[in-house]
């Protein structure tokens, strides 16, 4: 059996078109070196979750395995991005009391933990609780509350879950799979990482990851994620919209998307044919020639469709406007002929394609925006992020047992 290294990070992407993985060498410096890439057809998955658990499990084995072959090593855990179980965002605060007494860095991890198990129930999983600021008696504004004095100390807290079910499906699939999971990421928080430059996530930026079963939506701001949702629409729900509106078969549904497919009428579509197989035609069958002008016309209300639904979100949200002037488009869907336009044009802003940034050793084949989402779970393993992020019922919480919750009293208080 290969020793297992312990510079090298994993992780797997779980779509619900391809599951890819990439395993990294920690670098000096600390940059990470993509060592081994495996992907694969996605099985018994359906817009993020878990439809059949065998070929689920079957699917990310034959990605993980690819990769442990490129990198000549073996894995045994893997950050893992979520797309399932409708991953939301809410902000709100909490305060415990500090009696007058300095505060610790004891009193700060009890109001993280108290702001974390707010939300903690049998129907959310927490994904990430990310501290927005913090508060002394009432004082906001403040970054490190440690060192001051006072009697109450507060955080407002930026909270990402997830229904616990589909999360709990997904851990279960990986876990069949002899791997343990690191964290859990929701994709556009990681594709986020790997693909904004830093003035983009400190002056604010709405990254858009369109996946084959959901386009999900995850807006910075001064350097961290302040708002996060999921839309089910992506793009295979154009291919079925091809599909269904001239009655070819998915896969030739797929190839015209791919070939012909634009989200952006133009005038000389109507003097272009394609031919569109049928439905239960054999080989021999003479195909349909029909105008490029009625594809386009089935792509560009889904597409159209799409974006004012994500407006709609940052509308309710209250981040319209306050999301920043910047879009950044990632997710297979998003190379679509056409998709940046009708973002910016539906959403007001300025709209480019993401594609991995500050991350070596992929092939141009891997470089594109399909592949944020795996490159981001990379970046986000080697920041200070990933230390909180352990899933409150993984067996190591649930072991932690007596011993282990009096030495959290002690190192909390002593």
């Amino acid at each position: 059996m290969a020793k297992l290294r312990s510079d090298l990070i994993a992780a797997l992407d779980v779509g619900s078109t391809k599951i890819c993985c990439f395993i990294a060498q920690r670098e000096e410096g600390g940059a990470p070196r993509v060592v081994g890439i495996g992907h694969q057809v996605s099985r018994g998955i359906r817009s993020g979750a878990i439809t059949d658990m065998e070929q689920a499990r079957n699917s990310i084995l034959a990605a993980v395995q690819a990769a442990e072959e490129m990198a000549g090593d073996t894995i045994r855990e893997v950050f893992i991005n979520v797309s399932t179980g409708q991953p939301s965002s809410k902000t709100f605060g909490v305060e415990v009391p500090v009696t007058g007494h300095e505060v610790s860095p004891g009193d700060v991890r009890r109001v993280l933990d108290q702001g974390r198990q707010s939300l903690n129930g049998g129907e959310r999983e927490v994904i990430h609780s990310i501290p927005v600021g913090f508060t002394v008696d009432g004082s906001n504004g403040i970054q490190d509350p440690r060192g001051m004095y006072g009697q109450r100390l507060g955080v407002h807290m930026h909270i990402v879950s997830a229904a616990a079910g589909p999360v709990r499906n997904l851990a279960n699939c990986v876990a069949g799979c002899h791997l343990d999971v690191a964290a859990f990421v929701v994709s556009p928080f990681a594709s986020g990482l790997s693909c904004l430059v830093e003035d983009e996530m400190e002056l604010g930026a709405t990254l858009i990851d369109m996946g084959g079963g959901t386009t999900s939506v995850a807006v910075f701001s001064e350097g961290e994620l302040i708002f996060t949702d999921t839309i089910g629409i992506g793009g295979h729900h154009v291919t079925t919209d091809i599909a269904h509106g001239m009655s070819t078969p998915l896969a030739h549904a797929e190839r015209m998307k791919t070939l012909y497919g634009s989200a952006i009428a133009a005038t000389s579509d109507s003097r272009a044919v394609i031919d569109v197989p049928q439905i239960g035609d054999d080989q021999n069958a003479a195909p349909n020639h029909v105008p490029k002008s009625l594809l386009v016309g089935i792509i560009q209300p889904r597409i159209e469709e799409t974006f004012e639904l994500v407006r709609d979100r940052l509308e309710a949200a209250g981040l319209a406007k306050g999301a920043g002037r910047r879009i950044v488009l990632v997710g297979g869907a998003s190379q679509l002929h056409g998709v940046r336009d009708v973002a910016a044009q539906v959403l007001d802003k300025q709209a480019r394609l993401g594609r991995p940034a500050r991350l070596a050793g992929l092939a141009e084949a891997t470089a594109g925006p399909a592949f944020a989402t795996c490159a981001g779970l990379l970046s986000y393993a080697l920041s200070n992020r990933a230390l909180t992020t352990v899933p409150t019922w993984s067996k190591a919480h649930e072991a932690r047992g007596l011993l282990g919750r009096i030495g959290h009293w002690l190192e909390e208080n002593f």
